[in-house]
This record gives C-alpha cells, structure tokens and sequence, in this order.
C-alpha cells in the first residue's frame, strides 16, 4: 500500500498520520492476518512495544483495528472493514461481525469475513453488545504437515 494511501486512511479516522503510525499501519496491512504486539515488536524492531500499544489503542478507539482473543490467551489486532463501527457504543447489527480462526500449531490468526456468522438466541432479558466467534485448528500450510483431525474425516 502506498505512503499517501495510508496517510488517507488515517486521516478519513480522524488520526494524525506519525511516522509510526504509518508503520504499524502499514505492517498490519501487509499481512493477511492478524498480528499480537509481540509480533508487531518484532517486524517493528525501530519502534518500542510502548509506542506501539499506544498506537493500537488509538486505532481501536478510531475503529481502525478490532482486537481479538485468540483462545490461546493472546490479543491480536487486525484491520477493520472500511465501514467498521465495532467498537461502538450501543452499536446495533455489529457491522464488522466475522469469524476467526487460529491455528494450533504455527498460532497465527485470521479475519474470515464473507462467511456466514453463526446466529446465537440468548434466553430472554440478556443483551449482546459484541461477539467473538474463534474457529481453532489447522491453517493450509500446516494442516498438510499432520494427519487429517477429526473433522476432515469422511472429506
């Protein structure tokens, strides 16, 4: 992605576009997953954990990056949709809504959005106000280094 398109991304969310800002925009929109903080430290070595988790938090409160439990303990953080407002109060119909998966042995984690969303019915006087929907297993590149688990049998 070009320097000026990432300058427009940020600027439409109303974040003034810093050097590193512009960095950790640009190495999450260089993957196709999502990254942890470690991971981001790592690709970023010229930039310090602490400015990275401040630039995070500004880009989740900008509803630029969602955060996302990946059942193993980690936050990663990957790019929100153009038209995202997950994190908004009182927000109805999630509109960033989409599963993801992490997989078990390499732990990397991934946005699936375009696949349906399962449909939860909670007894009556409870109310969702956001949802994480985790898929667990094996991704491509690892799932042909092991034998099929139990859900690939009969495929």
């Amino acid at each position: 992605m070009e320097h000026h398109e990432l300058e427009d991304i940020l600027t439409r969310r109303g974040i003034k576009p810093t050097a590193n800002r512009l960095l950790v925009l640009r190495t999450l929109h260089g993957t196709d997953r999502a990254m942890s903080l470690s991971e981001l430290e790592a690709r970023l070595g010229t930039v310090d954990k602490s400015s990275i988790f401040r630039t995070l938090t500004l880009f989740l409160e900008h509803h630029l990056v969602h955060s996302i439990d990946d059942g193993e303990g980690t936050t990663k953080y990957g790019v929100c949709a153009n038209d995202c407002h997950c994190n908004d109060e009182g927000h109805e119909g999630f509109a960033d809504l989409h599963l993801h998966f992490t997989c078990e042995r390499c732990h990397r984690t991934y946005c699936f959005r375009g696949l349906p969303v399962p449909q939860v019915a909670v007894p009556e006087g409870f109310g969702i106000h956001t949802a994480n929907y985790m898929l667990i297993g094996l991704c491509p590149d690892c799932h042909g280094k092991r034998s099929h688990t139990r859900w690939d049998k009969g495929r």
